[in-house]
């Protein structure tokens, strides 16, 4: 009996060493948008001065996005808007785009910046395929720049994830809420309302 070896590519790059890649700041990455350099038609975000990819999302991902933008706009007090998939200035090397943020005041605050972490309550990404990178390099940059709040809700395993009150740069170990449970929505220490982890994940 023969056995087919698995096929193995012709060659592979390795990745850089971090001190051999050229990080940009957000100064320059946002005169890349405004020039046209980079256009609406490429899905990438600033992370730690590098451009990288946004992950593909599937109907799930787009789904439940969606149920928990409806829920949090019927909970958060006046003054605060969401955004979704909207840019979060955070000096000097980030600029990502959660899939929701909880921002200070309305849509016309906004036109001639983007929100920075001064502005946030709370951000939100909804993680299937980017899991490894919303519990790593996004936790660790919505940690230093002292987001509040910051939860991941977890599709993989069906929970979600809260993070909050960073010190030093970094959040506690989270907490982690299954399907019973619920998270308290928190907007400047107040709570504004609870939502059933239940109720935005998918239905089984």
């Amino acid at each position: 009996m023969s056995t087919i070896a698995p096929t193995q590519p012709a060659f592979s790059l390795p990745l850089p060493a971090p001190e051999e890649v050229f990080r940009i700041t957000v100064d320059r990455y946002d005169r890349m948008v405004e020039s046209g350099l980079l256009g609406e038609d490429n899905p990438i975000e600033l992370l730690n001065g590098v451009m990288v990819w946004k992950m593909p999302k599937k109907p799930k991902h787009s789904t439940v996005s969606r149920r928990c933008e409806r829920m949090i706009e019927r909970l958060i007090p006046p003054g605060w808007h969401v955004r979704k998939e909207e840019p979060v200035r955070i000096p000097d090397y980030d600029e990502p785009e959660p899939d929701i943020a909880v921002v200070r005041g309305d849509d016309d605050l906004y036109e001639d910046r983007h929100p920075g972490p001064g502005d946030v309550a709370l951000i939100i990404e909804v993680a299937e395929s980017s899991l490894l990178r919303d519990r790593g390099e996004k936790r660790e940059i919505y940690a230093r720049a002292g987001i509040p709040a910051y939860w991941i809700i977890n599709l993989v395993d069906r929970q979600l994830e809260s993070h909050s009150r960073p010190t030093g740069g970094a959040y506690p170990p989270p907490t982690v809420l299954g399907v019973a449970d619920s998270v308290e929505l928190i907007i400047e220490g107040h709570v504004a309302g609870r939502i059933a982890v239940a109720d935005v994940l998918p239905k089984p």
